[in-house]
């Protein structure tokens, strides 16, 4: 099977979030980083918080998890960031676009 890494994190703002997709893109880290704006309603420190995030759903292998995860940590603002993520199975022709573009 093709295993593909789907990793899930928020930034503060689109400019954030656009450093981090061309950077880790650039380091041929991810293949595709897709973001789009959203409302976060959350509890932080006891209270109710909403906020507008910028969510980004990034495209990679299962070997770039380690990697991904440090940059993320380093890059992302918060003081405790979504890093979240799956293994998933991948249609071959697609699988192999992602291995191209990293490799």
């Amino acid at each position: 099977m093709n295993k593909l890494l789907l990793m899930i994190t928020t930034a503060p703002n689109q400019l954030l979030a656009e450093e981090i997709s061309k950077e880790l893109i650039e380091r041929k880290l991810a293949a595709c980083i897709s973001f789009r704006e959203i409302k976060s309603i959350y509890i932080w420190q006891g209270n109710i918080e909403e906020n507008k995030e910028f969510e980004l759903s990034i495209k990679s292998i299962p070997e770039n998890l380690n990697e991904l995860t440090l940059i993320l940590k380093e890059k992302i603002t918060y003081e405790v960031p979504e890093i979240i993520y799956k293994i998933f199975d991948s249609e071959n022709s697609y699988f192999q676009w992602v291995e191209e573009s990293i490799s």
